[in-house]
């Protein structure tokens, strides 16, 4: 017979919590360096269902950080790499697999899709990011969202807070002031570092999709990211 594969997630966490994981159904967008790391660990403990949406390739400068990332990879959709791999992990996982450009206007369409215990949030340009969050709130649907992870390498500074009380932190400002003028003030429950970005570790650039600049990483830190938004949602699931 084959042995539980999720049988040292019972001993810790106990069945009827697994049972209501197996039940979830979690909404993760976004699987960059940080995405992939926190769809992952929700697909390790069991989250039922999962829609995952991303409509980026693997890139070369991808492989330093993140998960689909491998040179056997370069090309493929992000979202069909870990698509793969999940179904891999646990092959009773009910997918939802999205590789397109999230856009403010197609994101009521994707949160009226289905019906999401969780969201989870880890795009990083501003508008389809607040807009999400705008939606979420709307509809009363649970979300943690991601601040930024590049240019900085302490893993003792990563924090769970409220996103108004984020400092050192240029995407959280952006957010916030993005999100004042759509006349959003709730909480939102986010994970960000309280260290400095490395100025010397950022450069502006033309060449990205939706992007002003581009971040220095290091390959420990969006997977801790991650980690910590599984472990937001895994203990409120």
């Amino acid at each position: 017979m084959e042995e539980n594969w999720q049988q040292r997630t019972e001993l810790l966490l106990g069945e009827d919590k697994v049972k209501r994981m197996r039940e979830a159904h979690v909404l993760v967008v976004g699987l960059g360096g940080v995405g992939a790391y926190a769809a992952e660990m929700l697909c390790r403990a069991g989250v039922g269902e999962l829609t995952l949406v991303d409509a980026d390739t693997v890139q070369p400068t991808n492989v330093n950080r993140q998960l689909p990332a491998l040179h056997s990879t370069l090309g493929m959709y992000k979202a069909e790499v870990l698509a793969d791999r999940f179904k891999d992990i646990n092959p009773e996982v009910c997918l939802h697999v999205m590789p397109v450009y999230l856009k403010d206007e197609n994101i009521p369409e994707l949160l009226d899709s289905s019906t999401f215990h969780f969201i989870v949030d880890a795009i990083d340009t501003i508008s389809p990011k607040c807009f999400l969050i705008t939606e979420a709130m709307k509809r009363h649907i649970k979300i943690v969202s991601s601040m930024g992870a590049g240019a900085k390498s302490d893993i003792k500074q990563i924090r769970f807070a409220n996103l108004w009380d984020t400092y050192h932190c240029g995407l959280s400002k952006a957010v916030r002031k993005r999100l004042q003028k759509m006349g959003i003030r709730r909480d939102l429950p986010v994970v960000f570092s309280t260290e400095q970005a490395d100025p010397k570790a950022v450069l502006l650039t033309d060449d990205e999709r939706n992007k002003k600049s581009t971040c220095g990483t290091v390959s420990y830190m969006p997977a801790v990211f991650g980690c910590y938004l599984a472990e937001y949602v895994i203990k409120r699931l």
